[in-house]
């Protein structure tokens, strides 16, 4: 398997995210600042792969059951995540992004996710350079987003030092967690939100703060700052906020707009990547599925796909590598609007 190397300089990269951020920039020179933006995501392909297995394998020592995935962040999360301001003066440079390359555990619950993400922490089974860790189960993010998060940096010695440098985010999550997560994803593709980060609708901000917190008192959990601590009154307001929303009826309209995803797409034994095109116009999901050794053909119909539909807002794009296709879903249910578990656990918050 050839997997790409970094063909440009730090600052090269950083000058192509500053001609990416700009809107005045020529279509010649978002051209090209999107091949050199492509290149380094790609050159974070290799470690994504070792860290999946290094994932994989420890996860599935703590639950047989975990379900493992993989994914190089989307150009258009990219450019968003640049435009970005993170201080009163300054904004992030491309070359500092840390999450391009991103695997995920989904763990059944927190005792078990703890022990993963500690597992990390004291460096076990791993030669990688530590870089930091998040702790966002412990202290959840304002918006209500909770996981842990562990950032690491490749360092080989041997014949992989083409990819030293490049780093990658592992998240580890609850299936709680996991679906709030996917839940919010779905919510910000169908209201053209960004609640992921944390813009847009402050009522559904509110509401998925509230849900967090439910959830998170589901597992004994810190809940999130300045939500109801009292359970009866934190039920009541999800209760108004999902009644003035229509949650239910919205995500189950949504759900079964995209019902005619055929299924027989998702038995490839032999595949282990997809190509996920999700158009909401035509309410319709594609996908094509690449044989192991075709990652690179794959990621080079992502780069097109990308390039064609980057001014579209109705079609979204994505390249997953799963352990199974019977995973595909499970592991990305916002692409296939697959919220009924997120439903039936509103349900049940809604009943009490």
């Amino acid at each position: 398997m050839k997997y790409e190397t970094l063909e440009y300089s730090p600052e090269e990269i950083n000058k192509s995210g500053e001609i990416l951020k700009n809107k005045n920039s020529s279509k010649e020179r978002i051209d090209n600042a999107l091949d050199i933006l492509n290149n380094f995501r790609a050159s974070h392909s290799y470690p994504l792969h070792i860290f999946q297995i290094n994932l994989k394998n420890n996860s599935s020592r703590k639950d047989k059951n975990a379900l493992i995935s993989q994914r190089l962040k989307r150009a258009s999360s990219i450019i968003k995540k640049l435009n970005r301001k993170y201080s009163s003066n300054s904004s992030l440079k491309l070359f500092q992004i840390q999450d391009i390359a991103g695997c995920r555990a989904v763990v059944k619950d927190y005792s078990l996710a703890k022990e993963i993400f500690d597992f990390y922490l004291k460096g076990r089974n791993l030669k990688h350079k530590f870089v930091k860790s998040n702790d966002y189960v412990t202290y959840p993010k304002e918006d209500g987003y909770r996981s842990f998060h562990i950032v690491y940096e490749f360092k080989s010695d041997k014949g992989k030092k083409n990819y030293n440098g490049r780093r990658v985010e592992i998240q580890i999550r609850t299936r709680l967690q996991h679906l709030w997560a996917t839940a919010v994803e779905t919510v910000d593709f169908f209201t053209r939100q960004n609640l992921k980060l944390n813009e847009g609708d402050p009522k559904w901000k509110e509401f998925f703060r509230l849900v967090s917190s439910a959830f998170a008192i589901k597992e004994n959990c810190p809940i999130v700052n300045n939500t109801p601590s009292d359970k009866k009154e934190l039920y009541s307001q999800i209760r108004e906020k999902e009644k003035g929303l229509d949650v239910i009826n919205k995500l189950t309209k949504w759900d079964h707009a995209l019902r005619l995803i055929d299924e027989k797409q998702l038995r490839n034994k032999t595949a282990k990547f997809f190509l996920l095109e999700l158009d909401i116009g035509r309410e319709d999901l594609f996908i094509q599925t690449y044989e192991e050794n075709q990652e690179e053909k794959a990621t080079e119909e992502y780069v097109r796909l990308e390039k064609k539909y980057k001014d579209q807002k109705d079609y979204d794009i994505v390249l997953v590598g799963v352990d199974a296709a019977k995973d595909l879903k499970k592991a990305y249910p916002n692409y296939f609007i697959d919220t009924k578990d997120f439903v039936q656990e509103l349900r049940e918050i809604l009943q009490v």
